[in-house]
């Protein structure tokens, strides 16, 4: 339970459960020690709880905000404050395996990113491990956030993979030789190849690492766009019964019936449209439509700066039901399927009994870009709907006062005058 978690009854509201109940019109949903309590009509609200009228406006879960490097990155130009690759090596000819590289250990909960993103609906998200020179297309290992200030991610770790011709650099500028390195990998973590064999590649801390997520164990993410190169994945994971979802996917849906088949999900950027390389030609932004008809189970990522924009996952969402994706599902994406892929779907991605009230009540449609959060409670504990980017709007708006009475310029805080 959170620190401060009330007493709360939000009445009168339409609530997207993304959950079993569907959408519940003038319904109410009750809060209690930080978790909801019910949901339904005609809740009596004990005494000294707080009341909220929504009088019909939307609530729903907190948003996921995709992949990000939110309190592993703080100003992405500035190499001192990114915090998501790891490079030992050189260069491609000095490749490093290191699994057990872990990056929620470098999350930062105070960074200045936490309440832009949260002031936006957006409670959690998926810290990943990037790759780099000197590294190699194993990244390492990210977790879940809430981004209400807690120090530790929750749930179990992801291991990050990055596959194609974008990380071709990384593997002797070959595609191919990817399959050869994941397999030599397997090959160290079962003890076919010794640790301290000329070619071995992983330390004792990663096939410990490593072994996690061989055999059905944690999930595996990887960034993949090229059909040929999922269809190769698939068959990978399923030889070695590791469990995948895939980020990226811009050909995904020409492979769909087969990743339903896998039961695996994929995360997809619904702005992808045209074919920004060769991995990348069959990109359409129908993709989650299509994905969803074969019955894949469809969340939503970014790509570029996704950390410092993590907002605009909404308006992905909105474009992917724009283009076909009912809107259930593009919600869905939003909520249940991230907290149910990444193993929190006992504590977040619905709004349910049980469940922590972490919840937004919104000015309008969640999805589309016109609509703002007007309030954010998590544990059922209302989120200061402030930042420094409303800090500085805020400022800036105030008229400043002339110089004859001693004003300065609006760049000064109050205080300094």
């Amino acid at each position: 339970m959170g620190a401060g978690a009330q007493e709360l009854l939000i009445r009168n509201a339409t609530v997207h459960t993304a959950g079993a109940q569907g959408t519940l019109k003038n319904a109410d949903v009750l809060v209690s020690g930080g978790t909801v309590r019910a949901v339904g009509t005609g809740l009596s609200a004990p005494a000294g709880a707080q009341v909220v009228d929504a009088q019909g406006r939307s609530v729903t879960p907190t948003l996921f905000g995709g992949i990000t490097e939110i309190g592993l990155e703080e100003v992405s130009g500035e190499k001192d404050t990114v915090d998501n690759t790891l490079a030992l090596g050189a260069d491609t000819k000095q490749m490093t395996v290191r699994p057990e590289f872990d990056v929620t250990l470098a999350y930062n909960p105070d960074s200045i990113l936490v309440p832009v993103t949260r002031i936006e609906g957006i409670g959690w998200t998926l810290l990943g491990a990037g790759t780099a020179t000197g590294g190699s297309i194993v990244a390492g290992q990210g977790g879940i956030v809430r981004l209400d200030g807690s120090a530790d991610p929750i749930g179990p770790r992801e291991l990050f993979l990055r596959i194609g011709g974008d990380a071709a650099g990384l593997s002797g500028n070959s595609r191919a030789a990817q399959w050869m390195i994941l397999d030599q990998l397997i090959d160290e973590v079962r003890g076919r190849i010794s640790p301290d064999a000329n070619a071995a590649l992983l330390t004792p801390a990663g096939r410990a690492a490593l072994a996690k997520y061989i055999g059905g164990g944690g999930r595996v993410v990887v960034e993949v766009d090229r059909a040929a190169d999922i269809r190769q994945l698939l068959r990978w994971s399923q030889r070695h019964n590791v469990r995948v979802a895939i980020a990226g996917g811009a050909e995904a849906w020409r492979v769909a019936p087969m990743l339903a088949s896998a039961k695996v999900p994929v995360f997809v950027n619904p702005l992808g449209n045209l074919p920004s390389d060769f991995d990348k030609l069959g990109s359409t932004m129908e993709n989650a439509a299509r994905l969803r008809a074969a019955g894949v189970q469809v969340g939503f990522t970014q790509a570029g700066d996704a950390s410092h924009n993590a907002r605009k996952i909404r308006q992905l969402a909105g474009n992917a039901v724009a283009n076909g994706l009912a809107w259930e599902d593009g919600l869905a994406g939003l909520t249940r399927v991230p907290a149910e892929t990444f193993g929190v779907a006992d504590r977040l991605g619905t709004i349910a009994p049980g469940k922590r009230a972490d919840l937004v009540l919104w000015s309008g449609d969640p999805l589309e870009v016109n609509a703002v959060a007007l309030q954010v409670w998590m544990d059922g504990r209302a989120i200061p709907m402030r930042s420094r980017q409303t800090e500085l709007r805020d400022r800036y708006l105030k008229t400043a006062a002339p110089a004859a009475d001693g004003g300065l310029p609006r760049a000064y805080p109050a205080s300094g005058r």
